[in-house]
Order: structure tokens, then C-alpha cells, then sequence
């Protein structure tokens, strides 16, 4: 064991530390951080089976319905392109399907919104579904 002050210190010349990013880009960085809900999958699954189930739901719950499942195939699309899961033709397509259906408006007949949720309900359980086999999902995996 050595006495303190006994170790030799080093003479060579640090540069201070400078961070990597600066004020505007953290800022951005906290406001995307703050903002951030986590994958639920349980939740997409409800929701999946409230949209593809036997018995219509109610008409005033489908926008509410369709605006839930946009959020879920949003983040499913997010993870295929952050794990690069779009290398995959099939979950390319589901991707671009997930792309084309989140932009698409709810139709105002009652029939055609039910379709339309069906259509957002199947796409973001074949999304799910695709990135869980290609090992994507943690707790699907």
C-alpha cells in the first residue's frame, strides 16, 4: 500500500469536457423523452380484439377505437425501422400498409368505420405478430 501522495500524477495536458450535443439539441432530446409512452402490448391486444371482434363496437367509441390503434401501429412502425425489421418483405409490407392506414381518415358511416377499424386492427396484429417472430419485441419474444 503506498502513502497518499505518493503516487505519481500525470503532467500531460487534458482537454476540458465538452458535451455532445448542445442546448437546443438536449432540449429536444427531454421534450421526445418526456413525451415517450412505452410499447403496451397488452394494450394492442385489447385493442386488436375490440376492433376484430364478432360484435361491433359501439358508435361512439370507434373514433376513440381507431385513434388508439393508430398510436399502436405508430410505434410498431417506429420499431421496425429503429431494428431494421423493413429488411423483411413481409414486414416491409405490413409497414407500408401500417403507413398508408395510420393516414387515412375514419369514415363518418358507421359500416365503413368499423371496416376501417378492422383494417387498422389486422394490420397492427400482423405487424405485431411479424416483428415478434423476427425476434423484435421483447415480450413477445
Amino acid at each position: 500500500m503506498t502513502a497518499p501522495g505518493t503516487v505519481p500524477r500525470s503532467t500531460r495536458p487534458v482537454s476540458p469536457w465538452t458535451p455532445p450535443l448542445d442546448i437546443g439539441q438536449l432540449t429536444t432530446v427531454l421534450d421526445r423523452l418526456r413525451g415517450w409512452t412505452a410499447f403496451d402490448g397488452g394494450a394492442l391486444l385489447d385493442d386488436v380484439a375490440a376492433a376484430l371482434d364478432d360484435v361491433f363496437p359501439p358508435e361512439a367509441y370507434t373514433a376513440q377505437l381507431a385513434e388508439r390503434l393508430r398510436g399502436h401501429l405508430a410505434r410498431l412502425v417506429t420499431i421496425a425501422v429503429a431494428s431494421q425489421a423493413e429488411q423483411d418483405t413481409a414486414a416491409a409490407q405490413l409497414v407500408l400498409r401500417a403507413r398508408t392506414l395510420q393516414t387515412a381518415p375514419l369514415p363518418g358511416e358507421y359500416r365503413a368505420a368499423t371496416a376501417h377499424l378492422r383494417r387498422l386492427g389486422w394490420t397492427a396484429n400482423e405487424l405485431h405478430d411479424r416483428l415478434a417472430a423476427l425476434r423484435c419485441l421483447e415480450e413477445a419474444a
